[in-house]
């Protein structure tokens, strides 16, 4: 018997229309600590406050006080209710003007008649018959005649309290002794079922089980009996089943698989989660794991087969194996996409170089141009590398969504197909968003895409872009909302539709409703992680059979001007009116190198540094002296080029800086996408010019406005 289940037998509670005697009854049964309880009996004796003796109980307990019977009563009901039962009650008699102490306990015993009651009175109120006559004989019952003694008090609470207890544990053992015969008598009895289940081969829980089950004979390997979750996974009807063998019905087409059943079945061995291919009526071949296992029925051998369908989780296996296996293969392509980048740099300089350097032959002139012209065919080749990989760098500018839209309109359609009918509609006088021009495409692309699915026989498909200002009003409804000015794109078709379960799992990786093997389940994710890297959210409504409107936010550029100025062009500095010291950082020799020409050509003094360290000290050669750093950000060294930048940048808050990269891997959580300190590998000489031009003029913009930028 488990002593959680037997109730506290300290818990009393006290019925009485006089607080004093509820705090008689506190003071008896449960007095304060030691020495507070000491203070109070003394002031009792010397002031003669109470007729209450000072007495410690041996176990102390808790009062709960009620000022009417009808209080009591609830009380009762809500400690029962809380299974904090109390174990003894007492009760006056005399509580105008509700019920008096008789009827109080007649109401609690009608409910709860194991509750030993006191009754406390001070007057001959009902005599002991009218007392019976009202509440009949109980042994639970007990009456205390005011003024009482603690004694009293302390005795009858022991010992009542205690019967309270002592009848509680005998109750619940012989409720425990009566579960146990049933348990018992039960479990016989389930043995006796299990039996005459097993005679009558095991009808209505094989016939239930949700597993593919099969009893087979082990002597000729014939089906016994099958239950439906086998025909539904082989498409057989049962006629066709019982009777015959795995041959006959060409279940399992693989001979190495059949054998090892066979073999297993005829030594007597029991098969666990052999994995084969099992072919259905249909024809179509499903991976499987098979069980099986020997015993005895009508004292013959058989053998029970289960038959577990693992075509759909191999199937996820495998595309969680293509998704590992392509971020492998993008992380390589990166990697070459940064070796390349760097060897692509050093064509188109020496290239350019060679373009500027003066009167060339007409044949020569030429195929420096056809080189530049290949090296920038070849960098774009290593972009859409770095965009397959997700290594690129977001390049943000301000986009005029209606051009881009108008752009993508005509490539949509042949994409599409005939049995959608696209519409766009975009506002001339819309402002521009703020976004990578590539991104944008594919979120458009993407979204088209998934629309045209969910429409397989076709339908319209719009897509509509307008100007939107988000309020708070407006972000205490949508949990990732962002107040300000927004472009809002939509891309709604009459599709399909989802419910709410469905639209929680959309974005989600390799969440997909298509066919096996029609989807990846990455193109809403991909457009998901393209919004949120803009710093904007996507909402969804949808209803099943109606369709769906993906509605995106993209932030308004704050200003067009900041990138409309054209610097200086390379005709106007070519012959060194760039005069600068530039401190040059490049761990790769070649594509230092030919910086270093470039720069020179150009006039400027460079100081060349092969990593950071090496940066660093120089820095601290020549401060004072450096108008400009230029720095790669990959580099061995234990020091990185935004590292290194913010060292220097702690000694020399304006210094310009320029990040020179192929691979944006170093770029720390898009914290560099001005596209004025970033220098993209392969770069020529005029981007070269400008990037510095506008560094330079960014930096004497903060020294002159500097709490316009700390601000």
């Amino acid at each position: 018997m488990s002593n959680a289940l037997i109730p506290s037998a300290n818990r009393l509670l006290v019925i009485d229309d006089n607080p004093s005697i509820h705090s008689d009854f506190r003071k008896i049964l449960a007095p304060p600590k030691d020495s507070q309880f000491a203070l109070q009996a003394a002031e009792e004796l010397l002031f003669g406050r109470s007729a209450v003796p000072a007495a410690v109980p041996a176990t102390v307990y808790e009062i709960d006080c009620a000022s009417q019977g009808q209080e009591g009563l609830r009380m009762v009901e809500q400690a029962v209710a809380e299974g904090r039962p109390y174990a003894l009650a007492f009760v006056d008699v005399r509580m105008p003007p509700g019920w008096d102490g008789i009827e109080t306990v007649k109401h609690i015993w009608e409910k709860f008649s194991e509750l030993p009651v006191v009754i406390c009175t001070a007057y001959s109120d009902y005599s002991w018959s009218e007392m019976m006559s009202k509440l009949g004989y109980s042994d639970n019952l007990v009456i205390l005649r005011k003024p009482f003694e603690a004694v009293e008090v302390l005795q009858l609470a022991h010992s009542l309290t205690r019967k309270w207890l002592l009848s509680r544990q005998v109750r619940l053992h012989i409720e425990e002794l009566d579960k146990l015969v049933q348990s018992r008598t039960q479990n016989l009895e389930e043995a006796n079922g299990a039996l005459r289940r097993s005679e009558e081969r095991f009808a209505k829980a094989f016939r239930a089980s949700p597993i593919p089950l099969a009893l087979q004979s082990a002597a000729d390997q014939r089906y016994v009996d099958v239950n439906d979750h086998f025909l539904q996974l082989t498409g057989y009807r049962r006629d066709d089943v019982l009777g015959h063998t795995h041959v006959e019905l060409d279940l399992f087409p693989d001979l190495k698989l059949l054998q090892e059943i066979l073999h297993a079945t005829t030594d007597h061995h029991p098969v666990s989660n052999l994995q084969g291919t099992l072919r259905t009526n249909e024809r179509k071949n499903l991976q499987v794991l098979i069980s099986t296992e020997i015993f005895e029925l009508e004292n013959r051998p058989h053998y029970l087969m289960s038959i577990q369908d693992v075509t759909h989780r191999l199937y996820v296996e495998e595309q969680l194996r293509q998704a590992q296996k392509m971020e492998a293969v993008g992380q390589i392509a990166a990697g070459v996409a940064h070796d390349f980048n760097n060897i692509l740099t050093v064509i188109q300089g020496h290239a350019e170089l060679q373009l500027h350097s003066g009167e060339l032959p007409e044949p020569l002139r030429d195929s420096l141009q056809e080189i530049c012209r290949a090296s920038n065919r070849a960098a774009s080749l290593v972009r859409q590398l770095l965009a397959f990989s997700r290594k690129q760098m977001l390049n943000c500018h301000p986009l005029n969504v209606s051009v881009a839209l108008e752009t993508l309109g005509k490539m949509l359609g042949r994409v599409l197909g005939e049995t959608i009918t696209l519409k766009i509609q975009s506002p001339e006088n819309l402002p521009p968003a703020f976004a990578d021009a590539v991104n944008f495409e594919q979120i458009v692309i993407n979204l088209a895409v998934n629309a045209r699915d969910a429409m397989p026989q076709g339908g319209p498909l719009t897509i509509s872009a307008e100007a939107v200002t988000i309020d708070e009003e407006y972000k205490t409804r949508v949990a990732d909302a962002v107040t300000g000015k927004f472009i809002r794109l939509s891309v709604a078709d009459k599709g399909v539709g989802m419910d709410e379960a469905m639209r929680a799992k959309i974005f989600e990786p390799f969440f997909t409703t298509k066919e096996t093997g029609k989807g990846t389940g990455m193109g809403l994710a991909t457009v998901y992680g393209i919004v949120k890297q803009h710093r904007g959210w996507i909402e969804v409504e949808s209803t099943p059979g109606v369709g769906s409107v993906f509605k995106i936010f993209l932030p308004v550029a704050d200003s067009v001007a900041e990138f409309s100025s054209t610097p200086e062009s390379f005709a106007t500095l070519q012959n060194g009116s760039l005069s600068k010291t530039i401190l040059l950082v490049e761990d790769e020799a070649i594509v230092r190198e030919t910086a270093e020409k470039i720069l020179k050509h150009l006039g400027c003094r460079t100081i060349v540094a092969e990593d950071g360290p090496q940066a660093l000290v120089l820095w601290e050669q020549h401060r004072g002296k450096i108008d400009l750093l230029l720095t790669d950000m990959v580099m061995p060294g234990g020091l990185s080029g935004q590292q290194l930048a913010a060292r220097i940048l702690r000694d020399e808050p304006h210094m310009p800086v320029i990040y020179s990269t192929g691979y944006s891997a170093g770029f720390s959580n898009g914290s560099l996408q001005d596209s004025d300190c970033v220098l993209l590998k392969p770069y020529d000489v005029s981007t070269l010019v400008n990037t510095i031009t506008k560094a330079l003029a960014r930096s004497q913009s903060s020294t002159k406005f500097p709490d316009a930028v700390s601000a």
